[in-house]
């Protein structure tokens, strides 16, 4: 199923939230803890304390972790940002997610259509500035998004970049001010390809068109056997995240 982001703004203004003090004293409690757990009691530990208020957010390039989160909590929201530039595979890959499993897919997109952004900005901004792209594209739509939520889990591995190596498999999100989690913080790629094909997961077909790493097609490129995976993203310049994780 796909919702809306007002409907889910509705539901989440339904149930009040814990405050910043007490989402950070419970990572301080359970975060090592959890830290060598697996996946799915991962995230059965974030439902059970959460609820209503935590969710899982998607890129669609694979559905890992939904399929993870379907098992132990049924209808969890799924939130999937449309960036307006994305492939259409990853759009069907959304659309097979929504159809298939027993998740609420949510689509969110920022506050600007590409147009809108065009005639602000300047067409490509992409190319001329992709931090401020991708900062009103992604970062700031996300950070609304979440406003509903105390915590939400990400496919963040620590095998995907050097930047990513310390991520905690529950931590503080303090420019959020959420907990973060990252169940598959410590899968190899070796794990994720294992799970896949264990389970039948759902796979964006670009990753099988040597697109390791999916984003906006403006911002991805192909990957050559062998070389990084996320070399892809960004192409050509100092750019190695969105914004989203730092």
């Amino acid at each position: 199923m796909i919702a809306t982001t007002a409907a889910r703004a509705n539901r989440g203004s339904e149930t009040a939230g814990r405050t910043s003090e007490e989402l950070r004293e419970i990572v301080q409690h359970v975060g090592a803890e959890l830290e060598l757990a697996p996946a799915e009691h991962i995230i059965e530990w974030a439902f059970a304390t959460f609820g209503e208020r935590f969710c899982i957010t998607s890129s669609m390039g694979d559905a890992v972790v939904a399929h993870l989160a379907a098992k132990v909590a049924p209808g969890i929201d799924v939130v999937f940002l449309d960036t307006g530039y994305h492939f259409a595979e990853t759009i069907g890959t959304r659309d097979a997610v929504a159809a298939t499993m027993d998740v609420n897919v949510i689509t969110i997109e920022p506050k600007q259509t590409v147009a809108e952004q065009d005639a602000e900005h300047g067409p490509e901004l992409f190319k001329r500035d992709p931090d401020l792209c991708c900062a009103l594209r992604k970062v700031e739509p996300l950070r609304t998004s979440l406003d509903g939520y105390d915590a939400w889990a990400t496919g963040l591995r620590r095998a995907e970049t050097k930047n990513r190596v310390i991520a905690p498999v529950v931590g503080w999100d303090a420019k959020k001010k959420k907990v973060k989690v990252s169940p598959i913080a410590r899968w190899s790629d070796e794990d994720v390809d294992t799970y896949i094909a264990e389970n039948g997961v759902l796979v964006n077909p670009l990753v099988y068109d040597n697109y390791p790493s999916i984003g906006c097609w403006p911002c991805t490129r192909r990957v050559a056997p062998g070389d990084d995976p996320r070399s892809g993203r960004w192409a050509g310049t100092n750019k190695t995240e969105c914004g989203i994780h730092m």
